[in-house]
């Protein structure tokens, strides 16, 4: 009898053995193939993992895990946020903010006493870039956009979600400096050509600017943008280590393949003010699409030689829009003492450049894109408030495709597939659902926008000014920011070229 017994429980533990290595089996093969979660596609049991402690981390926070607000260069809560806008998840939370209102540069909103009604409020209007001063001005719809991320840097599925996301939301996707792939026109949005120094996808076998390339682009471009600096190295150029440089992105940016790109520290063809002019209005009537300067701030004398040279010699030379990049940025490879310590943060630089854009009565003319860790609405309104048109971000959209902060960028190991060229590694970035996320991502922040000025009393976006938001100075003591920065003075125009 218990020799029976033995051979039934024996049994039943085989069954249950291969019951269990059936269902282990089978829910490997469901994470290698499900399309959500980028992780979980590449590595399964990593990845349940990683997903354990960070469900178990909002619960045992206190006890083992960091605060949500102690991590650089972005927090647990801040990627928490875009995670769930990504996701189209309402951006609820219980029990209190984990932001501390006493730390210095903390942005404190003034609410109205009487909020706008929903009846009274308007849809954010779009504004007309190069409008009156060039063959084809392009029409900006979204308040948010993604931030110039080079075919290179980021992946092949990257690019063409952030494309396909780009279009759905009606933001537009600035190329970057690695020139204009297929892959940034499969979903047919507005597309920022930018002209690096090295001028990738728009040279000529020397290296030098191609007027007929340009001319190419204009077909399908919206607009082009000149990066003089980028926040994450100012004075240094772009820097694609050679095992990312396969044979298609070399062919696209008219380089050998496999071996490391690195574009020169400036433009050679554009050396002061009156060069970088003449460089806007050269490109603005081959092209006939807007032409603007990307650059990072290290003080006041450039800002002030630009507004004195395009009020000397006219308006036909200004940039149609000016993108602002904060020290604090960082998408791409660079060095960690320029990373760390060259260029102002956008809350200091961005003010800067309006005032001397009021000031010279340009801020019309000009409109003013703000970047640097701009990732929440927050952050954005505080960007508007300031006096910015338009906020790019591309770590914003990283995290929506799925970006885990591995900080492996410049590797070709990223986990996710965001930046990387292993194929392995990219079949975790499927782009039928990122594409959503993304889309997902611009539309929630441009809707809390809103919800933050119909909060300050105000019909929608457009209408945040500096008196709408307050900064924290010190614990218990905040200043409005029209106090911290007040509106210049207009200073009239006088010897203008006719």
């Amino acid at each position: 009898m218990s020799g029976a017994m033995n051979i039934v429980f024996y049994s039943f533990g085989t069954l249950l053995g291969f019951v269990l290595i059936g269902f282990i089996i089978f829910w490997f093969f469901h994470d290698l193939t499900q399309k959500k979660h980028s992780i979980l596609r590449n590595y399964p049991l990593i990845g349940h993992l990683r997903y354990f402690l960070e469900k178990q981390g909002e619960y045992f926070r206190q006890y083992f895990f960091a605060g949500d607000r102690d991590e650089m260069p972005f927090n647990r809560a801040t990627r928490t946020w875009v995670y769930k806008n990504a996701k189209n998840e309402v951006g609820i939370v219980g029990f209190g903010s984990t932001n501390d209102l006493r730390e210095p540069g903390s942005i404190i909103f003034v609410n109205a006493a009487f909020p706008i009604q929903e009846d009274d409020r308007l849809p954010t209007p779009s504004l007309m870039i190069g409008e009156g001063y060039c063959e084809h001005p392009f029409d900006a719809k979204s308040v948010v956009n993604i931030s110039g991320m080079s075919y290179g840097a980021i992946s092949a599925p990257a690019v063409q979600s952030l494309s396909r996301g780009a279009a759905m939301a009606k933001c537009w996707l600035d190329t970057g400096e690695g020139g204009l792939s297929s892959y940034h026109l499969e979903g047919g949005c507005d597309i920022i050509m930018q002209i690096g120094t090295a001028k990738y996808g728009i040279r000529d076998q020397d290296g030098n600017f191609s007027p007929e390339r340009a001319r190419e682009l204009a077909k399908v471009v919206k607009a082009f943008e000149i990066k003089l600096t980028q926040g994450a190295k100012p004075g240094k150029g772009a820097l694609l280590p050679a095992a990312k440089v396969t044979d298609e992105i070399a062919a696209i940016r008219g380089i050998r393949a496999h071996q490391d790109a690195i574009s020169p520290n400036r433009h050679h063809d554009i050396g002061n003010v009156d060069e970088l002019l003449d460089k806007i209005a050269y490109i603005r009537d081959l092209t006939g699409r807007p032409v603007g300067v990307k650059t990072a701030i290290g003080g006041w004398h450039f800002i002030n030689e630009l507004c004195d040279a395009i009020n000397r010699r006219g308006l036909e030379y200004a940039p149609d829009f000016l993108a602002i990049d904060g020290g604090e940025g960082g998408s791409g490879a660079a060095p960690q003492a320029l990373v760390d310590h060259m260029g102002l943060p956008i809350a200091e630089a961005l003010p800067r450049v309006v005032d001397a854009l009021l000031q010279a009565d340009l801020k019309q003319r000009i409109r003013v894109v703000a970047a640097g860790r701009l990732v929440t609405s927050a952050k954005a309104a505080w960007a508007l408030c300031a006096g910015a048109d338009f906020i790019n971000t591309a770590r914003g959209f990283m995290f929506s495709l799925g970006c885990i902060q591995a900080m492996r960028c410049h590797t070709n190991t990223c986990p996710t597939g965001i930046t990387t060229h292993n194929k392995r590694l990219q079949r975790g970035l499927v782009v039928e659902d990122k594409y959503l996320r993304a889309a997902n991502y611009a539309r929630n922040m441009n809707k809390e926008i809103d919800m933050i000025a119909h909060s300050c009393g105000l019909r929608h976006a457009r209408e945040l000014r500096r008196e709408h938001v307050r900064i924290v100075e010190t614990a218990g003591k905040s200043v409005a920011l029209n106090i911290l920065y007040p509106y210049p003075e207009v200073r009239q125009r006088t010897d203008i070229a006719l």
